[in-house]
């Protein structure tokens, strides 16, 4: 009897084991209760008015006060030494005429003084309005103009520098912008401050609804917007005593990142308000990134669109395998061709892989530690899938456009299978779920669906194509706008420059489509960027329109390739397609918006020879007078 009762009990736990493997039971409910533990979390903190980060910070410099807190090249601060740092911006700030709730405009590089001056606002209840330092002219004037900001702090970097001088008559004349110049004397006289923290009325005022700081979109289509992260996102996490990805106070995050953007910014303060010490590079370099996660003992680093990319294509470096401490990277935009290789040549045995918007209401992260979760952005068990089966939904979106399409019989939008996927839309209870741009009620109208599988519903628009296989993984396809249609045909830019990028000597590949004289839609275009030794020359260009075409279908093949000389990426690592879709295949025009573009050489298949050959201005002119069809 007791045989067969220990029989029947091992056949239940085996069978309970596979359906949890199967199903992901046990993961979809860890995630539950996470998430029900931060929403107790933050009522307490709602209760007891503790919703500035500011009071996550300090119990850290409590708990560890002569420990290594911030690490840079150029200095490096301890717990007790950025808390009383932060209280002197904080004391600077309020003598400059800043109040509780204000934004300050922080036009900087990275630096070890960065997060600090981020803290003291967190101290009087402001927070920074993160400029792009990159930005210039009427773009840094709209930027500054729409944060509110009346005090503007501005690296001493000569570039930087002279970027701000350019328009500093405007800001001060028009704004009433009050810049400062952030020197070495600058800072050495704001550390000789008193260290008298502002007692808690000034943090009194802080909301979910506000603003841990402000971030703007890149730009690359019109003038950036600016969207609030909102204080509200940083606390979903939950108590910052159970932290996520397997992290313990030992770890130290690395970034190299921009600080100005929402990836490398807030994974800098979140590890501080965690308790995790941060190591902060002045700017992403291939040739130093190694050194830094060497000499910093950097557990954790923080990667952004193509970095992984660059950092695979450079030669060995001596560190890249010598970092005893490495265990982790975390960021958004690793591409399918590249995690596995890359996680093989560098050591590096976990990938923390979020997907997410500067706006926020779609979200998800993938923690892979293994082959299994390779290559997806987030995993939904059986019990998340049914929860959320009418939450995040795929639909068919006209490429052109970028209209959601609908049944013409019942109105309502095309929903497609999850393996096939789609534009996802999120179902929102009300506008309020979107933070919204700020001052742009335009752009913010954009960003929601009506009754998209019922009357009345309301669903927030990501812009971002993703599928879901049978398993839960979810995968980034496409970004709005980045798919084409060509002759009848949905082309897919991020599955093509994952197939091409693929292919041996080709180190990068950036697909778009281009408008053609004479014909309907948008040929395939990809600039491709050589690896090292291999020129137009020596490439062979027959093999590889062969692996072209055995890969994707007929319409995906591009029909053009540009060589190029160097990427075209945009301040955060990410491939920038604007100035290349610009100039098309004007290659008489080549170089006028892609940075180092002049020198470039186009092929094309056009004429049916089973290789990519040499498209000039003849052959342009051939096409433009319908003599040279596709």
């Amino acid at each position: 009897m007791a045989a067969a009762a220990a029989a029947s009990i091992a056949g239940i736990s085996a069978l309970a084991a596979y359906l949890d493997a199967k199903y992901h039971i046990r993961q979809d409910l860890r995630v539950k209760r996470k998430i029900g533990r931060a929403a107790k979390y933050y009522g307490e903190l709602v209760k007891h008015n503790r919703l500035s980060l500011w009071y996550a910070f300090t119990p850290h410099v409590t708990t560890h006060p002569n420990e290594l807190c911030i690490w840079s090249r150029t200095g490096s601060y301890t717990w007790q030494q950025a808390h009383d740092r932060a209280v002197q911006w904080a004391r600077f700030f309020l003598d400059k005429g800043v109040k509780p709730g204000d934004l300050v405009g922080v036009y900087l590089v990275n630096s070890v003084d960065f997060p600090v001056m981020w803290l003291g606002l967190l101290c009087i209840g402001c927070a920074p309005a993160l400029l792009n330092y990159n930005l210039k002219g009427d773009a840094l004037v709209h930027c500054v103009r729409i944060s509110g900001a009346r005090v503007l702090l501005v690296d001493d970097d000569a570039e930087v520098n002279a970027r701000f001088h350019e328009v500093r008559g405007r800001l001060e004349e028009e704004m009433g912008i009050d810049g400062c110049v952030v020197t070495e004397q600058f800072l050495a006289d704001l550390y000789r401050g008193e260290v008298d923290v502002p007692d808690d009325s000034f943090r009194a005022g802080v909301k979910g609804s506000s603003p841990a700081c402000l971030l703007y979109t890149s730009g690359t289509t019109g003038l950036p917007k600016a969207a609030p992260f909102l204080t509200s996102r940083c606390h979903e996490r939950g108590d910052p005593a159970n932290p996520s990805f397997g992290q313990t106070t030992n770890d130290r995050w690395y970034c190299s990142m921009p600080l100005f953007h929402g990836t490398g910014g807030m994974s800098v303060l979140l590890s501080l308000t965690l308790g995790l010490s941060v190591a902060v590079g002045r700017k992403f370099s291939v040739s130093t990134h190694w050194d830094d996660i060497h000499d910093s003992e950097a557990t954790v680093f923080v990667y952004v669109g193509e970095a992984a990319r660059y950092l695979l294509n450079a030669p060995p470096h001596p560190l890249e395998r010598n970092h005893p401490r490495l265990r982790a990277m975390y960021g958004n935009g690793m591409r399918p061709d590249v995690w596995s290789r890359f996680k093989q040549r560098f050591d590096v045995p976990q990938v923390i892989e979020f997907f997410n918007s500067t706006e926020g209401v779609l979200a998800m992260v993938n923690w892979s530690l293994n082959a299994y979760t390779q290559d997806c952005v987030g995993q939904h068990g059986a019990i998340l899938r049914y929860v959320l089966r009418d939450t995040y939904v795929p639909v068919a979106v006209d490429v052109e456009s970028g209209n959601v399409l609908r049944d013409p019989a019942t109105g309502f939008a095309r929903r497609n299978a999850y393996d096939q996927g789609g534009e996802i839309l999120v179902k929102v209870p009300s506008e309020a779920a979107f933070a919204g741009y700020v001052n742009n009620p335009a752009a913010n109208a954009k960003k929601f669906e009506r009754d998209v599988l019922v009357k009345g519903d309301l669903y927030y628009r990501s812009g971002d194509s993703l599928r879901r296989d049978s398993d839960g993984r979810w995968f980034f396809l496409d970004r709005l706008g980045d798919t084409f249609r060509w002759k009848s045909e949905n082309v897919s830019t991020a599955q093509v420059a994952e197939v091409l990028g693929k292919y041996p000597g080709v180190a990068e590949a950036t697909v778009y489509g281009v408008t053609v004289p004479n014909h309907d839609g948008r040929a395939g275009c990809a600039a491709v960027l050589l690896g090292d030794g291999v020129t137009v020359d020596t490439f062979d260009w027959t093999a590889f329109l062969a692996y072209a075409k055995g890969e994707l279908v007929k319409e995906a093949v591009p029909v053009f390739v540009r060589v190029v000389r160097q990427s075209s990426r945009t301040d955060n690592e990410k491939q920038n397609k604007g100035p290349l879709k610009a100039e098309g295949i004007e290659v008489g025009q080549f170089g006028e918006k892609v940075v180092g573009g002049k020198g470039d050489v186009m092929m094309w298949m056009g004429d049916g020879r089973g290789t990519y050959e040499r498209f000039g201005v003849r052959k342009l002119e051939e096409v433009k007078g319908g003599r040279a069809r596709l």
